[in-house]
């Protein structure tokens, strides 16, 4: 058979993506806001905490203490102990460095793992089931593909924090997220440098794994689907990412954080409080932390002071610590030629 009869190859979404990978270097390049620190989005986050202010009459707003207390609204929407804490004024600089170093490693991800999971998929399903079967792209297969999406990222997002959190080379890295002493949106990119590949390549893995099963099962001719998919998520996340790390607490229905995890679920997750460590890991749903049980569902105004704890948050409150902290822990790892304990290392939840 000729090369000009051959049957055309199954493309994934995100491959095919790549076509528009131009503007996708521009952007990279650029140091600009994220989505959910955008006027827009920030606008809604307000909204809705100018909505739980009026219905809880003024209580829900945590100060740098982590207590929650009632406030008019000025303090309860912008207390000034929280933005002019040290901590928060760490978050930017956290931030800048990360945008400064980003497109080292965004682009090399993003045309490498995500396409090459995306072939990889596509290459085993063909080898076990045979060619394409080519389905119709209809309205009920988008709403499941993008289901799977959703659980493909959410399992892939437990996986890296579970591990953050339980492995000590790790730990000294997400160590810095935190190391958080107070919560605002921008908390959310509170991360090392050398944290983002990780998450980024972890979000390329299930985007690109889910991306090979349905472009396989609809032979190609979701990219735009797929493309939707991710901004969806990326709204999603931004925004309950924004929330959660906002001072506000923001329960939602105990039956919902079943499935659901609300913003006032991740005030947990940054309490240095013994009942709180390693608790709700997923990024949107409690489906993952159910079944490994690392579920924990607060009380309303439950208290949850933040960061490392007295006994440890001395040695990380710059930008200067925080930056330099991994590698000072992985020295003494070397030299000790053995692993700390997670506990002997983080007194924090």
């Amino acid at each position: 058979m000729s090369t000009t009869d051959a049957e055309p190859q199954v493309q994934g979404p995100l491959s095919d993506a790549l076509t528009q990978l131009d503007s996708l270097i521009q952007h990279t390049f650029m140091v600009e806001l994220p989505p959910d620190l955008r006027w827009d989005a920030l606008l809604l986050t307000f909204t809705i905490a100018v909505g739980l202010f009026f219905v809880r009459t003024g209580h829900g707003s945590r100060g740098a203490d982590g207590h929650e207390r009632r406030v008019g609204l000025w303090q309860f929407l912008f207390p000034r102990e929280i933005y002019t804490h040290v901590s928060a004024r760490v978050d930017i600089w956290l931030w800048l460095l990360e945008q400064l170093l980003r497109p080292l490693w965004v682009v090399s991800l993003l045309a490498t793992v995500g396409p090459g999971v995306e072939t990889a998929a596509i290459s085993a399903l063909e080898q076990l089931f045979g060619a394409t079967p080519a389905l119709p792209v209809t309205l009920p297969w988008m709403l499941f593909y993008s289901f799977f999406a959703l659980l493909c990222y959410d399992f892939v997002f437990f996986c890296i924090h579970y591990t953050m959190h339980r492995v000590p080379l790790f730990w000294s890295l997400h160590k810095i997220h935190h190391s958080a002493e107070v919560l605002t949106p921008l908390t959310r990119y509170r991360e090392h440098f050398l944290v983002g590949p990780l998450w980024a390549g972890g979000a390329a893995l299930a985007y690109g794994f889910s991306g090979g099963v349905f472009g396989y099962i609809f032979d190609g001719n979701i990219t735009e689907a797929t493309l939707l998919n991710i901004s969806f998520f990326a709204l999603l996340f931004g925004f309950n990412g924004a929330f959660r790390h906002y001072h506000v607490q923001f329960n939602y229905p105990k039956w919902l954080c079943q499935w659901l995890q609300s913003p006032a679920m991740h005030h947990v997750h940054h309490s240095y409080l013994p009942q709180h460590w390693d608790k709700n890991m997923a990024a949107i749903t409690s489906i993952w932390d159910r079944l490994f049980g690392t579920l924990y569902i607060p009380e309303v105004d439950e208290y949850t002071p933040w960061g490392l704890g007295p006994e440890s948050q001395a040695a990380q409150r710059t930008f200067l610590q925080n930056t330099l902290a991994p590698f000072k822990e992985w020295g003494q790892m070397l030299h000790q030629k053995r692993a700390p304990s997670k506990r002997q290392v983080r007194p924090d939840g």
